[in-house]
């Protein structure tokens, strides 16, 4: 099932989205909060009873607002380890050591959330380097600490997609990637999230456009790290929760990685495609 949270009519909503993503119903008991559904105890599977609505006349939401920072990983793909190292933008790159023995976890604040076909602040009072960085992300369901990888998928809830903005003069110049990316706005999710037993993450076609030019095109089957090995890592003495958001890294093809780098400009748009989930489309500005 494909769960969305919008605005209609003045309220917000969650919902599910039929197969066709024509069709919209609203969960019959009101909920606006899909992280608040997840750490209840009701079973929010249960299909809605509620009056189809035409998926045009709403306005389609970041379907998690999670209970913290969204989770992210850096340098994931091995393609996009080697374009970043080489582009003089990763502060510290050394040549040969592109790869990392451990995963490269940082997060971006819940602030920096936002749906699909709003605008993203180009921030050019303060940055001239802002790129684009298509991301599979896993929505976690069970909470738990200390998960092992053996039992990481029961974790999970459903999977959505991130656009994992960044400034990339921020984030070589603080030599961290929190400045970089939690500016407002940075975090484009949605258009929905798919529940688990619909997807299989270890083989998804990912795929990002800019102004209508592929510009990322890979596999997940491709990650460094797997997502159990995700989850077992950050779990490691922190407990997740219900409605955490894991982002699991970009392929190569982001802007950084070209000659000159083609850095984001006004009006340009972003479409990310990940098969089996959707498409999550945003204009920068």
């Amino acid at each position: 099932m494909k769960y969305a949270r919008f605005t209609h009519a003045g309220k917000t909503h969650v919902g599910i989205v039929d197969a066709n993503a024509s069709t919209i119903k609203p969960l019959d008991d009101g909920s606006s909060d899909l992280s608040l559904l997840l750490s209840s105890s009701k079973d929010i599977r249960v299909p809605s009873q509620g009056a189809s609505i035409p998926l045009d006349q709403v306005t389609l939401l970041a379907p998690v607002i999670p209970p913290r920072n969204v989770f992210c990983v850096g340098k994931n793909y091995q393609q996009h380890a080697k374009e970043f190292a080489g582009s003089g933008f990763e502060a510290g790159a050394v040549k040969g050591a592109e790869i990392d023995e451990y995963p490269a976890v940082f997060t971006k604040p819940a602030t920096s959330i936002i749906g699909p076909n709003a605008m993203v602040s180009l921030h050019s009072h303060i940055t001239s380097s802002v790129d684009y960085e298509a991301e599979l992300a896993v929505v976690i369901g069970q909470g738990g600490r200390d998960i092992p990888k053996a039992e990481a998928y029961d974790h999970i809830w459903g999977y959505t997609i991130i656009n994992d903005v960044t400034a990339r003069d921020r984030q070589k110049n603080h030599k961290q990637w929190f400045m970089g990316k939690a500016l407002d706005t940075f975090c484009p999710m949605g258009p929905w999230v798919v529940t688990a037993d619909e997807v299989d993450p270890e083989n998804l076609a990912i795929k990002c456009w800019v102004n209508g030019e592929l510009r990322q095109d890979a596999n997940t089957r491709d990650l460094i790290f797997d997502i159990p090995t995700l989850i077992e890592t950050i779990s490691a003495g922190l407990a997740l929760l219900p409605g955490d958001v894991i982002a699991t890294g970009t392929p190569a093809g982001v802007g950084i990685g070209f000659k000159p780098p083609r850095f984001l400009k006004a009006d340009d748009e972003v479409w990310i495609e990940i098969a089996g989930i959707g498409t999550l489309k945003n204009r920068f500005g």
